[in-house]
């Protein structure tokens, strides 16, 4: 969707905190966008935000391969805020110095405020920061003044307010820096001026005049998968463009167990929705038979999708789009923003996976939320609240869940004990309180005692954690006797597997999915 009038652009230059800086924001009921650290400072100024922020990043910008700015950004008379790498660059592009510390400083450090300044305002004078930097600003550029320190950074907070120019050594953003939200919300309310006006109802307002006015009286053909972004999707569509969308429900073998009957009961009888099953499942598991690599899965599913809707679409006159549930953890997690120094994590088969020729134009009504926000546009929108609330599905489906070759017998293993999982996990009220819970089929088999004989079979995994917006994650400390009942059954009622592990690794290092 286009850039809301006030909003506030994230230039990312490789941290492992740009997200959350962007998270954080939307949190005050600002709209905030991530945007490559490249843009040309003319296109910034056609977008108009009503302020800018540089994110920290691993290098040194004295680097020979430092990413760099646009330096006319800075003669924009846009507030801009540099954070870690960001101040360290403010301070390089306008003749300060920046040169390694002698000492690092990592962790939670005491910050001083040492003047008064509408960075700070209404904050105490000492506060716990977070500190994540070797390299520190040894002398400010002209025009610039310190406003507060720590033992190890006398520039840790600095500003040019002639100029509208701010930097912080330390990271508002993370949880640890106590007063950080009130900082950000400093910088965007009464710097930069946003009236926290960005909320669920003003998006779907807006995203339904836009969608009605780019689509006209086109069809628009959508992937549904019963999953929250795909639903999410095509009842944000169905608002704007009402019978002009023809949901698509494609049975690619790799669903949950009872999941077709779900969707087709849900959004064709209690929504009036246009909804064309395929039934794909063979055309799906024999392009995967022997594929083992995960990102080859993903582009496989993906491309085999997308050939899907088209066939599909053509039974059809006047389809010329192709709607998406793609949010936005799955674009910066899959492909990394034109000219970031960001790594690939994974590639998702509504991103990553999408051909590079398609028949049809692309329509991604949720492409800018976090997922906490696709399910608050989900309830603005009347979706039942255990439909909006469901766990998320990954798009490849049970694929990724098979770790290794995917063959009709590996799924139904591994659909009875995500089964289980499930139902345990709903009855003992605790489906609701995660984020995701899952069964993963390990692609190895162990020695077990069954029945006083020995068995060589299959091992599954448990995968169970806790989560905001999918973008950092840590494992669920879930009682005992719940993880006892869930692997008594499985090993009991699932033919062919005769041990049950528990995930415990966090998000980073891992990511939530195995593959």
């Amino acid at each position: 969707m286009d850039v809301p009038s006030e909003s506030i652009i994230i230039l990312d230059f490789g941290s492992q905190y740009t997200q959350l800086i962007a998270r954080r924001i939307r949190e005050l009921n600002i709209y905030s966008a991530i945007m490559p650290y490249g843009i040309d400072a003319a296109e910034l100024r056609r977008r108009q935000p009503s302020g800018l922020i540089l994110s920290g990043g691993p290098s040194s910008v004295y680097g020979e391969n430092a990413p760099h700015c646009d330096p006319a950004i800075f003669d924009l008379g846009i507030p801009v805020l540099g954070i870690c790498y960001g101040l360290q660059l403010i301070a390089h592009n306008l003749n300060g110095r920046v040169e390694a510390g002698s000492k690092r400083e990592f962790g939670q450090a005491d910050l001083n405020v040492i003047t008064s300044h509408a960075l700070f305002r209404d904050l105490p004078d000492v506060q716990r920061v977070w500190m994540s930097h070797g390299d520190k600003v040894l002398s400010l550029p002209s025009g610039f003044s310190a406003v507060a320190a720590t033992a190890n950074a006398e520039f840790a907070a600095v500003a040019d307010d002639a100029r509208r120019l701010f930097g912080l050594q330390f990271h508002p953003e993370v949880v640890h820096t106590e007063c950080g939200t009130a900082i950000l919300r400093n910088y965007c309310v009464s710097i930069c001026g946003c009236a926290q006006n960005w909320t669920m109802k003003s998006f779907v307002d807006h995203s339904v005049a836009e969608h009605r006015n780019r689509i006209g009286e086109s069809k628009v053909i959508l992937g549904l998968s019963g999953g929250v972004d795909s639903s999410v999707a095509a009842a944000l569509l169905h608002k704007a463009i009402g019978d002009q969308l023809i949901c698509v429900f494609v049975d690619n073998g790799l669903l949950r167990a009872g999941e077709v009957e779900v969707v087709i009961r849900f959004f064709e009888d209690a929504f009036s929705m246009k909804l064309h099953h395929v039934d794909a499942a063979d055309r799906f598991l024999n392009k995967l038979e022997g594929v083992t690599d995960p990102e080859t899965k993903r582009r496989i599913i993906g491309h085999e999708f997308i050939e899907v809707f088209e066939e599909t679409a053509r039974g059809y006159t006047g389809v010329t789009y192709l709607g998406q549930g793609t949010t936005y953890p799955d674009v910066i997690e899959s492909v990394p923003i034109d000219g970031n120094p960001s790594a690939l994590i994974k590639s998702h088969h509504n991103v990553g996976g999408l051909p590079e020729v398609m028949g049809l134009d692309l329509v991604e009504p949720i492409r800018s939320l976090f997922k906490d926000e696709v399910r608050a546009v989900g309830e603005e929108l009347g979706l039942p609240h255990e439909m909006v609330m469901r766990q998320p599905f990954p798009g490849p489906g049970l694929a990724i869940r098979v770790i290794g070759a995917v063959t009709r017998e590996r799924l139904a293993i591994l659909r009875r004990a995500d089964t289980i999982v499930l139902e345990e996990m709903k009855r003992e009220d605790w489906y609701y309180k995660v984020w995701q819970s899952f069964a993963v089929l390990l692609p190895v088999q162990t020695v077990g005692v069954m029945g006083d004989e020995r068995t060589y079979e299959n091992v599954v995994a448990l995968r169970i954690v806790e989560s905001v917006d999918g973008m950092t994650a840590d494992w669920t400390r879930l009682p005992y006797e719940i993880l006892a009942r869930i692997s008594n059954r499985i090993i009991n009622e699932v033919r062919g597997v005769n041990r049950v592990c528990y995930d415990i690794s966090s998000k980073p290092p891992g990511t939530i999915e195995w593959e």
